[in-house]
């Protein structure tokens, strides 16, 4: 079979501002089955630079993944950065759905900073099944409302895209972005509808699927990384859960809540910062400092003042989670029941136990291969790279 022949798989490609990760799952008996996956380590960050030179250079990454992974599809989702997108819950009374349309960008503004023009929004009811059942009808109603809307986005999209000059003739997403950010506390009226609500750049949009046209990829969809962080760490479980997304340079915190994320924040900091605070600590260079951080993490040993050179390296994403799990109380809500470690530093040897001790609540190391069918032969090598692949796991189970 050649590169690229199989229509019934999906690829999921994580576009990280150090490395690019790629998962193909397939469907087997209604489970999702690894066929391949690839990463590589990159020096350039997709939302930085000359736009035409470097949508190039990320799509010859993706390109050489591909092949060297022996890919066998052209579908592709794919995830936008989180820092980039305004994410928030809104609360909107019943109306008739000629009006919800305007009722959500109206709403939208009091939250996005940026003209509404420059962004593409999209949204989804979260509390249909709650609503009262006198209310059935006008549900329906909103649901098409909701259908025809995502037309609408998708004429927009095709808009930005003739603005920035490319051709997506044959690479046009269905424009269902998916995500939360901002925590509203929910009314406490059953008839309300509680709006899940997505707002991205059009030119980002643009530039994700200029780089897919020129991988020559069809890609399917773009959604926020928490959705599929959520899909491929927790899966059905119903419980609230904070997910610590650890990648190299920045680190992403969200609530997800019933299988929703409601809210995520993110801040600069990863393990790169780790590393250098390391090495400035012991005079060491960057392959030592890589080295004792795996070695030593939190649990002592070696060079007796490491593990305090990394607490206090960690200090900044303490704090966060410190703040969200404020931030989510405060609005009345019931607690967190745990929290989940992924991205590449999640492995720092002792840190579930560090955060567990300091936080009072259990923290594990997410396993996103844990609803996916691979061959047991693999498992030293997938629990190895395991963290780091959640988010692009979570993007190619979207339609599985």
């Amino acid at each position: 079979m050649g590169l690229f022949s199989s229509t019934t798989s999906y690829l999921g490609i994580d576009i990280g501002t150090s490395s690019i990760k790629m998962v193909e799952l397939e469907n087997y008996k209604n489970q999702a089955k690894l066929k391949t996956y690839g990463y590589a380590d990159i020096s350039i960050n997709v939302l930085s630079g000359a736009i035409d030179k470097n949508n190039q250079i990320i799509a010859d990454y993706i390109i050489d993944i591909a092949q060297k992974s022996n890919v066998q599809t052209r579908q592709v989702v794919a995830a936008l950065p989180t820092f980039s997108v305004f994410n928030f819950i809104i609360n909107l009374p019943p109306m008739p759905k000629k009006d919800l349309s305007s009722a959500i960008k109206w709403e939208a503004k009091k939250f996005i900073p940026v003209p509404l023009e420059e962004m593409i929004l999209d949204w989804k009811i979260l509390n249909k099944k709650k609503l009262k059942k006198t209310d059935k009808k006008k549900e329906e109603d909103k649901s098409l409302k909701l259908e025809e809307t995502k037309e609408n986005l998708s004429d927009e999209l095709d808009q930005s895209i003739k603005e920035a000059k490319a051709d997506i003739s044959s690479a046009r997403p269905k424009a269902t972005l998916k995500n939360e950010d901002k925590l509203i506390r929910p009314s406490t009226d059953n008839s309300n509808y509680r709006i899940l609500l997505t707002a991205a750049p059009k030119n980002l949009v643009a530039r994700y699927i200029d780089i897919f046209k020129r991988a020559k990829l069809n890609l399917l969809s773009l959604e926020t990384e928490a959705f599929a962080l959520s899909r491929s760490l927790i899966g059905n479980d119903n419980s609230t859960v904070m997910i610590v997304d650890i990648g190299a340079t920045t680190a992403d915190i969200c609530i997800i809540e019933e299988g929703v994320p409601i809210l995520n924040r993110g801040i600069d900091t990863g393990g790169e910062f780790i590393t250098k605070t390391i090495m400035n600590s012991l005079n060491i260079n960057k392959e030592r400092a890589e080295q004792f951080k795996r070695d030593f993490g939190l649990a002592g040993g070696g060079f007796k003042n490491v593990p305090d050179t990394i607490q206090k390296s960690l200090n900044s994403i303490i704090n966060e989670i410190k703040y969200v799990f404020e931030l989510y109380q405060r609005q009345g809500n019931s607690r967190i029941d745990k929290i989940v470690l992924t991205g590449g530093s999640a492995f720092l040897p002792s840190l579930p136990e560090y955060l567990a001790e300091l936080l009072n609540i259990q923290v594990i190391v997410g396993d996103p291969w844990d609803r996916i069918v691979y061959p047991l032969d693999l498992k030293p090598a997938l629990q190895e790279v395991g963290p780091r692949m959640s988010t692009a796991v979570g993007l190619a189970m979207r339609d599985i």
